[in-house]
């Protein structure tokens, strides 16, 4: 069963040693609320993954572990099985011994559009909040971040991420399954990352003071999320749903957006891109078995979605504490 011995270690030392006073009590309730269902199976299936060894990792320009050659047919096999038993797997790409798992989600293509904008990660700790599997996690770190936290509370996306720390193995790279609300002010990351959340938060000012309770004074906040068009009272209320998902509650303009963030005592407020999400960056692939971005937009207009909003726009802000 998932331990989370290894981090508490890890805290202990470091900055966030004062998370130890709330964290084992949280994770050891989740864990015990755990115990049996798809969780528990899921992590049998993990137990069975081969022992391999990667001749080479690369984080830095994707997220890899070993090459073909580095096992044998029957374990390629094997693993490819194992880990489509996770399914549907929604962000990525993700390269283990030659296996690509072609996820839904091209989650390199946000990291390229967000990386020119960001400060150096190198020697930062650095939290990202709904971070789904993890993939940016590893990137973080490939980019240099000192210790790397990502906090999600869906039990698959845990499962998917210790799958892939299987093969690569970083300490310094965690995933805890925790909602935002969960945590408490730790004041103690240099880069907090919240992309693709805020819109499914009931109450986004709320969130946003949360963000801000995780940064050191002068810390960086990154934040994507959708947007729409209009000036700063402009906010997109959805009925009961956007793109066929149910918990979609605030799409602001990037006007509004940045008049938030400055209402929350956020400065150096700047949007630093702003892009409508293409079909083939989100997907359908081997790796998912369920609809994806073509099925929720409206078949005879692309620039709506099929309950007649404005199609998906996103905006990536940058802000500090």
């Amino acid at each position: 069963m998932t331990s989370f011995n290894n981090f508490y270690q890890n805290i202990a030392t470091n900055r966030l040693s004062h998370w130890l006073n709330t964290l084992p009590a949280q994770l050891t309730q989740w864990r015990e609320q755990h115990l049996h269902g798809e969780f528990a199976q899921w992590q049998k299936t993990l137990a069975a993954l081969p022992k391999t060894s990667a001749s080479s990792i690369d984080i830095n320009t994707c997220v890899r572990a070993g090459v073909r050659n580095d096992i044998n047919d029957g374990e390629y096999k094997r693993i490819e099985n194992l880990l489509k038993k996770f399914k549907p797997w929604r962000k990525g790409p993700y390269h283990i011994h030659g296996l690509h798992i072609d996820t839904e989600w091209r989650s390199d293509f946000k990291w390229d559009r967000l990386t020119p904008h960001i400060s150096d990660l190198s020697n930062r700790y650095v939290l990202d909040i709904g971070c789904g599997s993890g993939y940016h996690l590893w990137r973080m770190r490939g980019a240099g971040a000192k210790f790397v936290v990502g906090i999600d509370p869906t039990q698959l996306f845990l499962t998917q991420f210790q799958a892939i720390q299987h093969f690569i193995q970083d300490p310094q790279v965690n995933l805890l399954p925790l909602g935002v609300e969960q945590l408490p002010e730790l004041k103690a990351f240099d880069s907090v990352f919240a992309m693709g959340v805020l819109y499914h938060r009931r109450s986004p000012i709320d969130f946003l003071y949360q963000l801000k309770a995780q940064l050191v004074p002068g810390g960086e906040l990154v934040l994507e999320t959708l947007v729409v068009d209009g000036d700063e009272n402009t906010v997109l209320v959805p009925g009961e749903r956007y793109a066929k998902m149910r918990n979609v509650w605030f799409l602001p303009s990037c006007d509004a957006m940045c008049a938030w963030l400055a209402r929350c005592g956020f400065n150096n407020i700047r949007v630093v891109n702003t892009d409508i999400t293409a079909i083939d960056e989100q997907r359908k692939t081997d790796w998912i078995d369920t609809e994806s971005l073509q099925d929720f937009l409206d078949p005879n207009d692309a620039n709506k979605t099929i309950e007649g909003y404005p199609a998906p726009k996103r905006a990536i802000f940058i802000a500090n504490k």
